[in-house]
């Protein structure tokens, strides 16, 4: 079987994650190849649906980074088309509860550690005629971990036998905290909660990942015992390029102007 991410983390390397949330093959093969440890394509927010998603995915696979997706909902429909399409891994949102976490989990596995049904139309072209026995231990599973009460739930959903880890989303964390959302929180009690988080999942022996705002965010969830960090999204990094290279046309033309 091929090394997949959670051989990758069990050697204690630490990876980047590319997030894909602009409805585009073209892009999602762009960030593919860019040179991130893995992709995420979002189905949750922005505007990519799970025919989009499917497009993505064959193009993101043409690169060599492992390709998961980020679900709508905890919905066992959605997550076991996303895994039968070939995806190796889920990201759930607002996972607050073992019970949360347990439902994931049974969309995700393969009796007997759950009930996802079995028809891996392209997952079995994708790793092969043996996935069906290599799934369970093969996709990756993470619950979102984004609020006060999953917070409180932490080392139950931890507990949960079948879940692979969790990750963070700082936005909706920092919201349920009443901050305002930010994927680079600078209020002392949300990022002393993510520390907490990536703190508690590494002693539970189980992967963590979180949202970043920065690569200076990246380097310190790192630190904080986090198996990955996700830089912005795709939107983020092309609106601040564009944004950063029109200010400094406008820097220049200005000084043309003037004769500075």
């Amino acid at each position: 079987m091929t090394p997949t991410l959670k051989d990758r983390f069990a050697k204690r390397e630490k990876a980047i994650n590319g997030w894909c949330a602009i409805p585009s093959p073209v892009t999602a093969e762009i960030t593919a190849r860019a040179g991130f440890d893995m992709v995420t394509v979002d189905l949750q927010h922005g505007l990519v649906d799970y025919q989009m998603a499917l497009s993505m995915l064959q193009a993101a696979q043409l690169g060599p980074a492992p390709v998961l997706a980020r679900v709508p909902w905890n919905e066992p429909g959605i997550i076991m088309k996303c895994l039968d399409a070939g995806f190796d891994g889920i990201i759930c949102p607002m996972v607050n509860s073992a019970e949360d976490a347990r439902a994931l989990v049974q969309a995700s596995r393969y009796a007997p550690m759950g009930g996802r049904s079995f028809g891996p139309t392209r997952a079995n072209m994708i790793h092969g005629a043996g996935y069906a026995a290599s799934a369970n231990e093969r996709v990756l599973v993470l619950a979102m971990v984004e609020t006060r009460a999953a917070l409180a739930a932490l080392d139950d959903i931890l507990s949960v036998e079948g879940l692979d880890g969790v990750y963070v989303g700082p936005s909706d964390l920092g919201l349920s905290m009443g901050y305002e959302p930010t994927l680079d929180p600078q209020a002392e009690e949300v990022k002393a909660a993510i520390a907490e988080i990536g703190t508690r999942t590494a002693a539970a022996g189980k992967i963590a990942g979180c949202h970043c705002g920065s690569v200076a965010m990246v380097r310190r969830v790192h630190g904080q015992g986090f198996h990955f960090g996700s830089l912005l999204t795709d939107v983020r990094l092309f609106t601040n390029a564009l944004a950063g290279q029109l200010a400094e046309f406008r820097k220049t033309e200005a000084q043309a102007v003037s004769g500075y």
